[in-house]
């Protein structure tokens, strides 16, 4: 794609989260198209670093570091890692996440902490970190915060502890909307629907289910989504470009919802 205009990325630096598959991948593909540098940032090191020459070819170059964003130090190493790379952090995507699929009457404290340690307060540190880089730079800046149609309404019986950390996500970005905004940096989030990646295939294949049952499972998913398919990560990509963007600059605390249609049923 050529001429991207008010979605141009050109001259920004970004951190991806999350950013070696799935929905995080996508988005640095298409960040790296529109002209930004970006360094992935992922608890997998082997998975981030191939990712690297996977995005190569684009005007935007990539770098990638091991990030256990649960480590409340991760934050601070991810922007400094992209200050090392890049000279600047100007963009942040908060896209590391967890679904453990466990009804709440068998989850322990220990795994209810663990997805608040990713979902949310892993996020939430990491955007301080980053929002302090941003307001030392003196630029503004752009957060992304990859939050879930389940911030908003229940998609499944066992997302309990899931769902609360999204819903918590949906709060944090509108709160810290008002607190960055006085510095010129907004924060918005996403809410995915249904979204084929390889962390819902992985998850899928270690369920105690037939192949019949895994496709009945599958056809039942896309029944209650109006455009009729599951989404794919450059659904979300391209619109973490327009949020990432100048295109967006009367926006902040806002959640966009990119379901398919799912929530309308």
């Amino acid at each position: 794609m050529a001429g991207w205009g008010p979605f141009d990325l050109s001259g920004k630096n970004a951190a991806v989260t999350g950013g070696a598959m799935g929905i995080g991948f996508g988005i640095a593909q298409r960040f790296i198209e529109a002209g930004a540098n970006v360094l992935i940032a992922d608890i997998d090191d082997q998975a981030a670093q191939a990712a690297v020459p996977k995005l190569a070819g684009g005007p935007g170059k990539a770098a990638a570091v091991r990030a256990d964003v649960s480590d409340p130090r991760a934050g601070e190493e991810i922007v400094a890692a992209c200050v090392r790379h890049f000279g600047s952090l100007d963009i942040l995507v908060n896209n590391a996440g967890i679904f453990p699929i466990v009804p709440m009457l068998q989850t322990t404290p220990e795994l209810f902490d663990r997805v608040y340690a990713v979902n949310l307060r892993g996020l939430a540190f990491c955007t301080q970190a980053a929002a302090k880089q941003m307001i030392a730079q003196g630029k503004g800046g752009k957060i992304v915060n990859i939050a879930s149609i389940d911030s908003l309404r229940p998609s499944l019986v066992g997302l309990a502890a899931y769902d609360a950390s999204k819903g918590g996500v949906l709060m944090f970005t509108r709160n810290l909307a008002l607190e960055l905004a006085p510095h010129g940096i907004q924060i918005n989030a996403i809410a995915p629907g249904g979204v084929a990646t390889e962390g819902v295939a992985k998850l899928t294949a270690g369920m105690p289910l037939t192949a019949e049952q895994q496709a009945e499972m599958a056809r039942t998913s896309v029944a209650r989504i109006p455009l009729g398919r599951m989404g794919v990560p450059d659904d979300i990509a391209k619109v973490a470009v327009f949020l990432a963007s100048s295109a967006s600059d009367y926006m902040t605390g806002e959640i966009v919802v990119v379901d398919g249609g799912m929530l309308l049923t």
